[in-house]
């Protein structure tokens, strides 16, 4: 019989960088490495060969990755390049050793010390690996055999979220059996005292406890360690005085640099609505593929009984910005702001409205969580969760099994995480029949609780894991259109009308029966009608070269219309719109730089905006509007809010201090847009702990218990593991956009345009 490698964990004490970029194999004693983005499999080297193949270094022992990801490389560089200094170091204070105690007495103590150095380059097999899971994962994993608690309870931890910044590199700092430290020479260490100060300092202002993961941190320890302990620490009207003053003009001239394109991508108005309580509030923002900005936030509790009011706030919005480079205004589905933005568009003719796409799928998702097969399916996998999540011993035992990984995925809405979670369960179906098989959770107490035996008997139901398994299937495809929509890497404008013409492909294709399917078209119908009629999306699918291309045979009328209707509205001077429409035949054609070979490749590749601007030179009035429409976003949500005091701004009642309290909020606010719009991918630092307060609003069902919390006097957060995020769950993530494919052949998706 052949080799037979499978999977393994990487175990958390494997420090080096290239750990996470690789997969382990195994075959009894035989171990291999493979690059997660190019599969080459090592045989041998080690992690130091991995990460000389990750580094592209021609002069290495490793051929170059042809799909390392920039920012890899050169990380692996770097390390790479303090490899030897480190030795050096290393060799240095074993040349001291030696000195002080003589050659006969240290020899063995340096030898330890270069091995110790030298244990992020070797590539070793620690213990035995698991081979009953279904997972596997990166450096910073637990391990099903870990002790409970070994990780929660262990004094100077560092957290999960904290390992990969600069500022709180996770190193050992266990000693040998000869007294050294095994961290590595050199090598940040872990310091409680600083740790605890900073807790202190956020547990006595209430801060939230992500403040941490601000990309402002950093930069702040750097400037208080770089003047010492000799500088004046500012006072509280210092804060609220000059440096407010200077944030304030910093954040316009970052405003200004991104309203500059408007002109050429245009741009998209975002109203955001809140609601509390007591009170509404509109948040206004501004769109374009430099990034969104923060405008001001209204407090609209007055406007319930007329639009008149948002409407003249609507308006003079429009000529702050500039009615030239505004394509559309984006509103929720709430009947006064659809009444004043469809008034806006009736007084501005040259630009649309168009309803949030967030909302529409959120409501989508939310009927079909009411059908009752699915709704029942539901339920019994929030049992599931709600018992794991609110005893420390159990979740505990599950994020061992799973590697790390939370059972609760949240999203973006409440509807969206329903299904979000169930498509984690799926995944996680292997581990945690693990968990409920395993003798430790046979000798668990919890296992013979109500809660405990009900989870045996959902996670042991064949039945439960078929119903789960079709209902993914009918809900991923919404699910990618609402991740597409929610990117911050490329405008949805141009992708959104195929993600839903293949949702419900989909739909029709695994339930076969018109009957079935029709349940759930009428459902994305209802609220999808709009968005199918909407000239700016039926625009968007016929400029995306990927999607027009693909298409067999003419397209729909309803398609080509709403193409004719974008020229007119968006274009005033009728004889730019009639260049426009000649142009048409050249892209429809693929005449002159259309028809290259390299922009038939770059179809799949670029961006469509990108495209237009690369080979649409020939088309050069087409080449502008087609970049305007796919330049433009389809959501007004999806920015976090927390911890911005709208309410206190809306309460103050002193003039000057309102002026203050609206520049503070329009300073957080654009500080928060800023690192979304620099499109921070850290999966550790945009985690959110299913059962911290940040997750409240779209994960309660799946973690509330309706009982009273003496019941639960046993269960101790301080119990807790310290959480290890696995940051490699399940591979690597797919392009979304790469999922929808082409060829769009179903007639009887666009015939019900017409009904």
């Amino acid at each position: 019989m052949g080799s037979q490698f499978a999977p393994v964990p990487i175990k958390s004490r494997k420090q080096d960088p290239a750990w996470k970029h690789c997969h382990m194999l195994k075959d009894g004693e035989k171990v291999q490495l493979k690059c997660v983005y190019c599969s080459k499999v090592f045989r041998g080297g080690g992690i130091h060969r991995i990460k000389e193949h990750l580094a592209t270094l021609k002069s290495g022992n490793a051929s170059p990755c042809s799909s390392v990801p920039p920012d890899v490389c050169d990380q692996m560089q770097k390390s790479l390049d303090g490899i030897t200094p480190k030795r050096r170091k290393t060799q240095k204070v074993g040349e001291e050793i030696m000195r002080i105690t003589g050659e006969a007495e240290t020899q063995k103590i340096g030898e330890e010390i270069m091995r110790i150095a030298g244990e992020a380059e070797t590539f070793a097999i620690e213990g035995d690996a698991n081979t009953g899971l279904h997972m596997f994962g990166a450096m910073d994993t637990l391990e099903p055999s870990s002790a409970s608690g070994s990780l929660g309870n262990r004094e100077g931890s560092s957290s999960a979220r904290g390992d990969k910044r600069k500022r709180g590199r996770k190193s050992s700092t266990n000693t040998n059996a000869l007294g050294f430290n095994t961290g590595g020479l050199g090598a940040k260490q872990v310091n409680n005292h600083l740790n605890m100060a900073i807790g202190r300092f956020l547990f006595d202002i209430g801060a939230p406890l992500d403040a941490v993961n601000s990309v402002y941190f950093q930069p702040m320890f750097d400037a208080i360690v770089s003047v010492g302990s000799e500088s004046l620490l500012p006072s509280q009207n210092d804060i609220r005085g000059w440096a407010l003053k200077n944030s304030v003009e910093e954040v316009k001239a970052d405003v200004n640099k991104i309203a500059a394109a408007w002109g050429k991508t245009g741009c998209s108005v975002l109203v955001d609505q809140q609601k509390t309580e007591t009170k509404v509030q509109l948040n206004f923002l501004v769109n374009c593929p430099e990034g969104t900005v923060f405008l001001k936030s209204v407090d609209a509790s007055g406007f319930s009984s007329s639009s008149d009011a948002l409407y003249e706030l609507l308006k003079q919005l429009v000529e702050e910005v500039g009615l030239n480079n505004i394509m559309q205004v984006i509103t929720n589905n709430d009947e006064l702001c659809i009444a004043a933005a469809r008034r806006l568009a009736d007084t501005f003719p040259s630009l649309y409205w168009t309803p949030c796409a967030v909302c529409c799928l959120d409501m989508i998702l939310g009927d079909f969580s009411k059908i009752g097969s699915i709704n029942a399916i539901i339920e019994q996998a929030k049992s599931i969760t709600r018992f794991m999540y609110n005893h420390s011993e159990v979740l505990n035992m599950v994020r061992r099994y799973t590697f790390g990984v939370d059972v609760i995925e949240p999203a973006v809405t409440h509807s969206a995480t329903n299904f979000t979670t169930l498509k984690r369960i799926v995944d996680l179906k292997q581990n945690l029949q693990s968990v409920v098989t395993s003798q430790e959770w046979v000798d668990s107490p919890y296992s013979k609780k109500p809660g405990g035996l009900e989870m045996l008997d959902i996670v042991s139901n064949q039945s439960f894991w078929s119903a789960c398994d079709q209902i993914t299937l009918l809900t991923n495809p919404l699910l990618r259109v609402l991740r597409i929509v929610g990117s911050k890497r490329r405008p949805a404008m141009g992708y959104v009308y195929a993600g839903m013409y293949r949702a419900k492909e989909t739909i029709k294709k695994e339930l076969v029966t018109r009957e079935e399917y029709m349940i759930y078209w009428d459902i994305i119908d209802h609220y999808w009608r709009q968005q199918w009629q909407h000239p700016l999306h039926a625009a968007g699918f016929y400029l995306n070269p990927k999607f027009f291309y693909s298409f067999e045979g003419d397209m729909p009328k309803e398609i080509h219309s709403g193409m004719l209707d974008c020229i007119e509205r968006l274009v005033p001077d009728i004889r730019v719109q009639d260049k426009i429409v000649k142009e048409l035949h050249s892209y429809k054609n693929a005449v002159g730089d259309f028809g290259r070979k390299m922009a038939i490749r770059a179809r799949e590749t670029l961006l469509p905006a990108e495209w237009w601007s690369t080979y649409g030179g020939s088309c050069p009035n087409l080449a502008r509007l087609a970049i305007r429409i796919l330049s433009q976003t389809c959501s007004s949500r999806g920015f976090n809010r927390n911890h911005i005091c709208f309410e206190q701004l809306h309460d103050v009642r002193n003039c000057l201090e309102h002026q203050r309290l609206r520049d503070l909020i329009f300073v957080r606010y654009n500080l928060q847009l800023k690192q979304i719009n620099r499109g921070s991918e850290d999966k550790e630092q945009n985690y959110v702990d299913p059962i911290s307060v940040d997750a409240v609003s779209v994960v309660e069902d799946w973690v509330r218990e309706d009982v009273c919390f003496e019941d639960y006097s046993n269960s101790d957060w301080m119990a807790l593991d310290q959480l290890s995020l696995n940051t490699m769950f399940l591979g690597l993530p797919v392009d979304e956009v790469d999922e929808l494919g082409a060829g769009f052949g179903d007639e009887e998706i666009f015939d019900r345009l017409d009904e």
